[in-house]
């Protein structure tokens, strides 16, 4: 047998390399290793491929985990003597080492338009039925009432997945649970021992749970967007982190389980694609036809910020919601400001003393920092903290109350600009923003006796602006693919209250029981990913015959760039947010479900993308099979049949020559129609044509192929951006457009 061949040719090296390493004491440490096998060779099982990869290794103890649909690789623990022996091996192709990645409801639902009223008949109409959502995450607590399988039906035929809790833990809502973490703290099961993965597994396709709330706030009918899909869990993170060769696991087993959608929350360094495990994995899920939905990053609103960038991902930025946990400032002089707070305590407000920790006079007492009050009288006073400071606002109002303090303001720093969270104080308390912290600061220094009172209003829905970006959602241009949109859309990341296990954990020991709340607000890109997920869910069970791409075209060209209100959607700063922040704008999940025309790209596609960025050694890497791009026709990332354009002029760009951009789209709609194109670009740099100006069609899922046309005008740095809509009776079909002028 060939296997047997490598095998015996592997051994002769490393029966001294071992030898060598244990003299010198060289340090094991686990690399993702990328292999690839003979042409021609098919291996006949899984246990002959893994018996292959054993062959590269000096024993069989020092493998960590064997991959077989998402990459043609194993992760092993090498030392660097070892791992420089096996980089000469035949068939070797690539090494990286391990990193540590992070993790990154009641009321989304009806503010996303879809069909929440109470009664379970409306929740229980099928959306997500015959789905199966991987979540790859920190587990889950299968006992809490959002992963009831009532009324669920059994998982689908092609369900191959496992359940690795003990007795009745899994059920038809949680078809499989299993545990990739290689670390000796993980307890070996699946179970959620930090809150995450239960959080974001409700929220994607979290069962009906009427009365959900955290501390008697956000009270409501909490449901996941596709309430019917199944969940299968993958845990690749606990307290400690994610480990890049056990998330590549993880998406291995969620590809050969069968799940249809996977949901992944995690972030880590950036690299070129051959060396990143989630841009790796995730393209065989592509290839198999699975819609993979990933977090865009909490580094925001720095520019170039965002992560998780392929373009066979769907990359999410947050947003806010209309809904408050309000806890309003009356100042003395009368004037009142919104702050938000989860701790509201009753009874009437009261008029208190006003002070500015910052006052004290000692360094960084403005923080509220444990000690910085010492000596400073805040006895019955209401004391303004500024966030910051390593000190969580929760911790500063400890400080606060320990010193006597009646009540406490926390203002944002200027980054948050205008958003604000409710957390669970210790004391009256209210977070307000900048602007607000910084009048109530000009009061107490203009005034002899500053006096203020803080009033609890409870949850306040239909707050405006709503949705607006989220000062940390990371924001494009990617560096890593600057010719692709990213993020490519947003939706809901700001205080999303979903299913949280009911203890507390003490590292390293076993999870403990307590009492307390079964829900939480939590905010980030993790939140927002998802709710697209469990839409795409959604969308799959009412399309199965859509392909990633498809789905991904439906969510884009529907979206909205406006708020609730009619207006362009804001940034945290209330400016009006661009395209580096929105993507193609706030989903909009019933036109995504009937979005008239899509664009599709087929694995291939992609791969003509990547031998235009890559060399063939390198795609191979990515795609887990051999790849010559010699033979492989090119694809510009102009030209790519992404639903978002984006076009890059050089600085010395030559006016009179213009850039033509060719797309695909598919109708999905009415049959007979007719759509016409409009063209929204402001006056400044570009203009910008298309042709034909008319799409006409006569069947279903008839192709037609159009031209944008993009002239530059000026030919200096700058940055516009405008969108190209295909409108018909029924339909609008949006495609955001952003010109960049600048070094390539």
């Amino acid at each position: 047998m060939e296997g047997s061949k490598l095998s015996l040719l592997s051994l002769l090296p490393f029966l001294l390399l071992a030898i060598l390493a244990e003299a010198t004491g060289d340090e094991l440490s686990t690399f993702i290793i990328h292999v690839q096998a003979p042409a021609g060779h098919v291996f006949g099982t899984a246990d002959d491929r893994k018996a292959w990869y054993h062959s590269f290794l000096p024993e069989d103890s020092r493998l960590v985990h064997a991959y077989h649909h998402v990459a043609s690789g194993f992760a092993a623990r090498l030392t660097q003597q070892e791992l420089d022996a096996l980089s000469a091996m035949p068939g070797f192709l690539s090494a990286t080492p391990d990193q540590t990645y992070t993790v990154l409801t009641t009321h989304t639902p009806a503010f996303l338009g879809m069909n929440v009223e109470q009664g379970r008949r409306n929740y229980s109409s099928e959306l997500g039925a015959g789905v199966i959502i991987g979540v790859i995450d920190t587990g889950i607590f299968p006992d809490h009432p959002s992963f009831s399988g009532d009324g669920m039906p059994p998982p689908p035929a092609k369900w191959k997945g496992r359940c690795d809790f003990n007795g009745t833990s899994c059920n038809n809502k949680i078809i499989g649970a299993r545990s990739f973490v290689s670390a000796t703290s993980s307890y070996g099961t699946p179970l959620d021992d930090y809150g995450h993965g239960t959080h974001t597994a409700s929220t994607a396709a979290g069962a009906v749970v009427p009365g959900a709330n955290v501390l008697g706030q956000a009270m409501g009918v909490a449901a996941g967007m596709a309430p019917r899909a199944h969940i299968a869990v993958y845990k690749v993170c606990d307290a400690e982190g994610c480990v890049m060769s056990d998330i590549l696991a993880g998406t291995d087993a969620a590809v050969g389980d069968g799940c249809d959608v996977i949901s992944m929350s995690l972030r880590g360094p950036s690299a070129p694609f051959h060396q990143d495990p989630l841009v790796i994995g995730t393209f065989a899920a592509m290839e198999k036809g699975i819609f993979v939905s990933m977090a865009a990053g909490n580094s925001g609103p720095s520019e170039s910020s965002v992560t998780n960038d392929a373009p066979w991902m769907l990359t999410v930025g947050a947003s806010t919601m209309d809904r408050s946990i309000r806890s309003t400032v009356q100042l003395g002089n009368g004037d009142y400001f919104y702050g938000e707070s989860l701790y509201q305590p009753n009874g009437a407000p009261v008029f208190y003393p006003l002070v500015y920790a910052g006052a004290s006079g000692k360094p960084f007492a403005e923080f509220c920092g444990n000690g910085t009050l010492d000596g400073f009288d805040v006895n019955g006073k209401i004391v303004l903290c500024e966030s910051g400071g390593n000190t969580s606002s929760i911790m500063k109002g400890a400080v606060v109350q320990s010193a006597g303090g009646a009540g406490m303001i926390t203002m944002n720093p200027p980054i948050m600009g205008h958003n604000t969270f409710p957390q669970p104080h210790v004391l009256p308390a209210s977070q307000v923003d900048y602007a607000t912290g910084s009048a109530v600061k000009s009061y107490i220094n203009s005034t002899a006796n500053p006096m203020a009172l803080i009033r609890f209003e409870g949850t306040v829905l239909g707050t405006a602006p709503a949705p607006s970006i989220v000062f940390f959602s990371s924001r494009g241009p990617s560096l890593r693919v600057p010719g692709i949109m990213k993020p490519d859309i947003t939706g809901p990341g700001v205080n999303v209250l979903a299913a949280w296990p009911p203890y507390q954990v003490a590292i390293p020991s076993p999870p403990v029981l307590l009492p307390g709340p079964t829900f939480n607000l939590l905010s980030g890109t993790s939140m927002s990913t998802p709710h697209l997920g469990g839409i795409a869910a959604a969308i799959k069970g009412k399309h199965p015959d859509w392909s990633p791409a498809v789905i991904k075209s439906a969510m884009m060209t529907t979206a909205d760039i406006n708020d609730r209100s009619g207006n362009h959607m804001l940034d945290e700063q209330y400016a009006r947010a661009n395209l580096f922040a929105t993507g193609a704008g706030h989903v909009n999940p019933v036109k995504a479900a009937d979005p008239g025309l899509v664009y599709d790209i087929t694995p291939e596609d992609y791969i003509g993308y990547l031998c235009g960025i890559y060399t063939s050694q390198e795609v191979s890497a990515i795609a887990h099979r051999f790849i010559n791009c010699s033979t492989v026709t090119v694809i510009d990332d102009l030209m790519l049949n992404y639903p978002s354009i984006t076009v890059r002029f050089p600085i010395s760009w030559n006016t009179t020559t213009p850039i033509v951009i060719q797309r695909k789209v598919r109708n999905v709609g009415e049959v007979p129609s007719v759509y016409y194109a409009a063209v929204d670009v402001p006056d400044g740099p570009v203009t910008l044509d298309v042709y034909p100006r008319e799409l006409e069609f006569t069947e279903a899922n008839e192709e037609k192929v159009f031209s944008v046309v993009v002239r530059s005008t000026t030919g200096g740095a700058n940055v516009g951006q405008g969108a190209l809509r295909w409108v018909s009776e029924m339909h609008t079909v949006r495609s955001p457009i952003s010109f960049t002028f600048g070094p390539m």
